[in-house]
C-alpha cells in the first residue's frame, strides 16, 4: 500500500516523468473492479482530462497527486501506478489509463481496493483528502514534539501504540506498513497502551516517527512496495512480510506475525514488551 515515503517518490517522479505532457487518450474502468473508486462518473475522466497537459505533482498523506491544468488526478490506498514507454508495454487489465503525446503512458490498477480520483482542482471535499491536506505532514517542521504531543487525549492515551499511530486519520499517511518499523525503533509493542508508556518512551516514539519516515522517504520508500517504474524501494525494512520468522537484527528473537486491529503486524517480542 502507498503510505508517506511512497507518496513522496511517486509524486517526485511524476514531476520528473511526466510535467509538460500532454494527455491524448483517456481509458477508465475498461477493466470492471468493484473495489476500485472514482470522482463522479469514470465515463467523463476522457472528457475531464484529454487534450490537457500535466503541470506539476503533489503530496497528500499518502495520495500523490497529478495537476493536470485546472484539474487533479488523487490516488488513494492500493493503486499500482507504472509508466510505459507505449500503450503495448502496458498491462491489457486496468483501471485507468492515460496516454501522452510522447506515445508513453501511465497505467494504473488496482489489486484488493483503491481510489482514483479526477476532479476540478478545489471540488475534492472527501473527509480523507480534506484532512490528509489540513494536517501536518510528519516530514515537516510543523510537525514538532508539541504538535505530537497535543494528539494524546483523554480518548486517545487509553488506545494501543498501533491504533493512536494508525488510525482515524491522527497522522495522514502513516499507515500498517511504515508503523511496523517506527514501533520496532521505539521498542513499543503494537498492543502497548499508550497511558502506560513513560515521557522518555513517548519521546522515543516521536523521534522514530521523525526519523524513520525521513529515512525511508529519502530511500525511494520500502522495500515492500514499487515505484513509477516497478523498482522497489531501498528501505530495507526489519518488520515486514520480507521478514516474518527471520532473527531480530537487535537481539536474534524470531520476528512473530500475527493479525490485530484488521491487519498483520511484525514483532519481536524480546525488544518490544507489551508491559510497561
Amino acid at each position: 500500500m502507498i503510505e508517506i515515503p511512497e507518496a513522496q517518490n511517486l509524486a517526485r517522479q511524476f514531476e520528473e516523468a511526466l510535467t509538460g505532457k500532454v494527455i491524448t487518450r483517456v481509458v477508465a474502468a475498461a477493466t470492471p473492479h468493484r473495489f476500485a473508486w472514482y470522482w463522479g462518473n469514470p465515463e467523463d475522466y476522457a472528457s475531464m482530462l484529454a487534450g490537457k497537459a500535466i503541470t506539476g505533482a503533489a503530496v497528500f498523506g499518502s495520495r500523490p497527486e497529478l495537476w493536470v491544468e485546472d484539474m487533479r488526478i488523487s490516488f488513494a490506498d492500493g493503486v499500482n501506478l507504472r509508466f510505459y514507454p507505449s500503450a503495448d508495454k502496458a498491462p491489457a487489465k486496468h483501471q485507468l489509463l492515460l496516454e501522452f503525446d510522447t506515445g508513453e503512458v501511465l497505467c494504473c490498477t488496482v489489486q484488493m481496493y483503491g481510489g482514483l480520483f479526477a476532479f476540478p482542482d478545489g471540488a475534492n471535499d472527501d473527509f480523507y483528502y480534506v484532512v490528509a491536506q489540513e494536517k501536518p505532514s510528519p516530514l515537516s517542521a510543523e510537525f514538532d514534539a508539541l504538535y505530537f504531543a497535543g494528539l494524546l487525549t483523554d480518548k486517545t492515551n487509553k488506545l494501543s501504540a498501533k491504533a493512536f499511530l494508525a488510525t482515524e486519520q491522527r497522522i495522514p499517511g502513516l499507515g500498517n506498513g511504515v508503523l511496523q518499523d517506527i514501533l520496532w525503533r521505539a521498542k513499543i509493542h503494537p498492543k502497548r497502551k499508550m497511558n502506560t508508556l513513560s515521557d522518555q518512551e513517548f519521546e522515543n516514539l516521536f523521534q522514530a516517527v521523525k526519523a524513520l519516515l525521513a529515512e525511508m522517504t529519502a530511500q525511494g520508500g520500502r522495500d515492500t512496495e514499487k515505484d513509477l517504474y516497478g523498482n522497489p524501494g531501498r528501505y530495507l525494512t526489519v518488520m515486514s512480510k520480507n521478514n516474518a520468522g527471520l532473527p531480530c537484527p537487535g537481539c536474534g528473537t524470531s520476528i512473530r506475525r500475527f493479525s490485530y486491529l484488521g491487519g498483520n503486524v511484525y514483532v519481536c517480542d524480546k525488544c518490544q514488551t507489551i508491559e510497561a
